[in-house]
C-alpha cells in the first residue's frame, strides 16, 4: 500500500460515524404489538371483503338461474295469452254489436262533457265560497 492511502482512510474506529449501523423503522411511541394486531386486522378485514364478494357472486349466481327458469314459464304463459286473445279475436267477429255499443259509448261521452262543463261552471260561480268556508 502507498504511503498516500492511509492518509485518505478513515480511522478504524470512525466506522460508526462513517456508516452507522440500520435501526429498525419504527413509530415513536407505538410497540410491536400495535403492528402486528393491525395487521392481523388488516388481514381479517380482507378475508371478510373476500367473503362477502363470494356471497354476493352466489347470490347473483342464485338469481340468474331463477331468472332463466322464470323467464321461461313467462314466456309460455305469454304465448299462450296471445293464442287466447287470438282465438277470441276470431269470435268478435259480430260488427252489429260493436257498433251498437260505440254508439252507446258515443252518447255517454256526450252526456259526460255536459255534465263536467255544467259543475265546472258552478265551481266558477261558488268558488268564493272555499274562501269563506275552510275545509277539513
Amino acid at each position: 500500500m502507498s504511503p498516500a492511502s492511509y492518509l485518505t482512510a478513515p480511522p478504524r474506529d470512525a466506522g460508526r460515524i462513517v456508516a452507522p449501523v440500520p435501526r429498525r423503522a419504527t413509530i415513536p411511541g407505538v410497540s410491536d404489538w400495535a403492528i402486528y394486531a393491525a395487521l392481523i386486522v388488516g388481514f381479517l378485514a380482507g378475508l371478510a371483503a373476500i367473503a362477502y364478494l363470494l356471497v354476493r357472486a352466489l347470490e347473483a349466481w342464485r338469481a340468474l338461474k331463477r331468472l332463466r327458469r322464470g323467464l321461461g314459464r313467462d314466456l309460455e304463459r305469454l304465448a299462450d295469452l296471445g293464442e287466447a286473445t287470438a282465438d277470441k279475436l276470431e269470435t268478435v267477429t259480430d260488427n252489429a254489436q260493436l257498433e251498437s255499443s260505440l254508439s252507446r259509448l258515443r252518447v255517454d261521452l256526450a252526456r259526460f262533457a255536459v255534465l263536467r262543463q255544467a259543475l265546472d261552471e258552478a265551481q266558477e260561480s261558488f268558488g268564493w265560497l272555499a274562501l269563506v268556508h275552510p275545509r277539513k
